[in-house]
């Protein structure tokens, strides 16, 4: 069953990839709260149904406890989102795609700081994406654009969100506790859109088919094939796979916005992506060769 659970996981990486191209075409006419809430709205209505067809309604009391973790989630969430979505304004969904995905180096370099051991492969993994994020973002005179650190701090909440949901997964009901993060990172866009920013109504129509594959496809149907996955699939080749969510972000923002990486840019791709399977896949070299010996 490994190969149907590593197939749906590659069909998320995939979704999420190609939603930060949904997200740029998206805020060419709408501020970044308002796409956001636009949204986050059709992703908390995917949810919802979601939560209603796995009998949320009979687990009430057990998705109340649920929904006050997700709501302290959806306020990191917020942040988070925040950032990569404003960050986009500035820089190109190919860049952005990479430099979210550091998460999946400094997850496990959190672990200093929780007093756990950190791998050779982690540091390594580390120092290759470092040196490929100076190839990719520093410019001459040692300037970083601004949209990509953004970037790089959504990149950082990204973290603190994860290792938030890893405190507390094992104890709450995963659908319910998504659905009440969803819903606060909605609340919250649409309170500071309505503060910042003013949209019309034919500009978010105008932008219908982006905000629905980001909202419907992106939160609710990337979502059900990442749970699906990784009951199915081994831990490690899981990391491994979605990490190509940027690797397919940096392709359609090429096939589709038409976004050229110079030479030095596409060296910083290689040397990050390279950063982050070392990171993730030390761990499932090891244990297949304790396998082997």
């Amino acid at each position: 069953m490994r190969w149907r659970g590593n197939g749906c996981l590659l069909l998320a990486a995939f979704i999420w990839g190609t939603t930060f191209v949904a997200q740029s075409v998206g805020m060419e006419k709408l501020g970044p709260f308002t796409y956001g809430a636009a949204r986050f709205l059709l992703g908390m209505l995917a949810l919802f149904a979601l939560w209603l067809l796995s009998g949320g309604l009979g687990r009430w009391e057990t998705s109340m406890r649920s929904f006050g973790v997700g709501a302290a989630a959806g306020c990191i969430m917020f942040v988070a989102s925040s950032f990569q979505q404003y960050g986009m304004l500035y820089t190109t969904a190919g860049k952005a795609s990479f430099l979210t995905c550091l998460y999946l180096i400094l997850v496990p370099l959190a672990g200093v700081f929780l007093r756990q051991h950190i791998r050779a492969e982690h540091w390594t993994g580390a120092a290759l994406a470092v040196t490929g994020l100076y190839l990719l973002c520093v410019k001459d005179g040692l300037s970083l654009g601004f949209g990509d650190f953004l970037e790089i701090c959504c990149a950082f909440f990204w973290t603190a969100h994860i290792l938030f949901i890893d405190r507390f997964v094992a104890k709450v009901e995963t659908i319910a506790m998504s659905l009440a993060q969803v819903v606060v990172v909605f609340l919250l866009n649409l309170a500071t859109a309505a503060t910042f920013e003013t949209a019309k109504a034919a500009d978010i129509a105008a932008a219908w088919f982006s905000i629905f594959y980001a909202g419907v496809l992106s939160t609710g149907v990337a979502f059900t094939l990442q749970i699906v996955g990784q009951r199915e699939a081994d831990p490690a080749p899981a990391a491994v796979i979605m990490s190509l969510e940027s690797l397919f972000g940096a392709l359609a923002g090429w096939l589709v916005l038409g976004e050229i990486l110079s030479s030095r840019e596409i060296a910083g791709c290689v040397l990050m992506g390279a950063g982050m399977l070392v990171s993730q896949a030390g761990g499932f070299v090891r244990k297949e060769w304790k396998k082997r010996r």
